[in-house]
């Protein structure tokens, strides 16, 4: 597990990269500034985060337990974050948690 800015651990798996880690810590600091930056984060750059998330996460119920455990942890919910940026596109601003 990885600190985040917030005080609490991001959910990781022991046998990723570098690399891999680097592509899924980068998801969750997305999310996380899509509830915590006022100005929210664009959704181009989420959906981008959440490719890369992807590779190194292609099961499904992998990435179903990781999104539990971040929003166990954060408060923040990756799937309706990524829902928002898909169904409206501009900057995503998230309301709620923490």
């Amino acid at each position: 597990m990885t600190q985040s800015s917030s005080n609490y651990e991001y959910p990781l798996q022991a046998d990723w990269s570098t690399t891999d880690i680097v592509a899924v810590t980068t998801l969750y600091q997305r999310v996380e500034d899509a509830y915590e930056v006022n100005q929210g984060v664009s959704a181009d750059v989420l959906i981008a985060a959440y490719r890369e998330f992807q590779k190194v996460v292609p099961q499904k119920f992998e990435e179903k337990q990781l999104s539990r455990d971040f929003e166990k942890a954060s408060g923040y919910s990756i799937y309706r974050t990524m829902k928002q940026a898909r169904e409206q596109g501009g900057r995503v601003r998230m309301k709620g948690a923490r």
